[in-house]
């Protein structure tokens, strides 16, 4: 059973792990050098915990404690009970939801271990926004996708801002780091993968007619907003392949994109 600590004092070191949870670069240095990320609200919080994380601490606001009472008897990490306007100066935001868990990370698998049994893989260059991270991870989860490979330059799938839009899809989906971008795509293709890369330009197939649900093994391509695909991972693919768009709209969200690819790439669903 957790300790119920109540905290006065904003300088307590005791809450160290929450200190500027809007200081995206402090977040940036410090989670993963510390091994640490943090889970915002009920839901994700069980969520994570669910997904196996070990809880280093939580940190609650009064009326949350009762809510949280089933994990605050079930965990041993220490639960920090603050008022709102001291959750508010440590971390530097309203706490709306009220719940805050500090988790400890695992270790991350390689890439070759997710590609030894997955057959729908997602594998992402320099997808640096946290939103829309999440909403990656969000639909790869929802649509059955098996893996998540991501280049050295994309953002941290368990940044604060991703966990919280993936409404802890984070946790269901394995993910890797590919090293030496793009070379690494290689591996990638040895493991038996078509690799189709998405972008909305004129000479890419339409997906429906490439038909990547047919295909053994798949790996989709997505480029960061905006930029999309450098022309090296382009030139690294099988296949370029687009979404047909009407009323003139050259290209969607990538989130959006995403969602329907996945869609497209997703096996048993129904043919036309």
């Amino acid at each position: 059973m957790a300790d119920l600590i109540t905290i006065d004092d904003p300088d307590d070191p005791r809450l160290s792990d929450y200190i500027g949870l809007t200081d995206v670069e402090l977040r940036r240095r410090r989670e993963p050098a510390e091994g640490l990320f943090i889970a915002e609200g009920e839901k994700v919080i069980r969520r994570a915990r669910h997904a196996g994380y070990e809880m280093r601490s939580m940190l609650l606001s009064a009326k949350w404690v009762d809510v949280m009472r089933d994990v605050i008897d079930e965990v041993p990490a220490p639960v920090y009970a603050v008022a709102p306007e001291l959750a508010e100066r440590v971390t530097g935001y309203h706490v709306h939801r009220g719940a805050l868990a500090s988790m400890q990370r695992k270790p991350l698998p390689t890439a070759d271990e997710l590609l030894t049994t997955a057959r729908r893989v997602v594998v992402m260059e320099s997808v640096n926004d946290h939103t829309n991270i999440g909403a990656i991870f969000r639909s790869a989860a929802a649509l059955g996708m098996d893996a998540v490979l991501l280049s050295p330059d994309c953002a941290d799938p368990l940044y604060r801002r991703s966990v919280k839009v993936s409404m802890g899809a984070v946790f269901s989906v394995p993910y890797a780091r590919l090293e030496a971008w793009p070379k690494t795509l290689e591996t990638v293709r040895g493991a038996g993968f078509r690799l189709l890369a998405l972008t909305p330009d004129a000479k890419a197939t339409s997906i429906d007619e490439a038909a990547p649900h047919r295909l053994e093994r798949v790996a989709l391509m997505l480029g960061a907003e905006g930029e999309g695909l450098s022309t090296k991972a382009l030139m690294a693919a099988d296949e370029w392949v687009r979404i047909p768009m009407a009323h003139g709209v050259d290209s969607l969200n990538v989130g959006a994109a995403a969602a329907v690819a996945f869609y497209a790439v997703a096996t048993g669903r129904p043919e036309s």
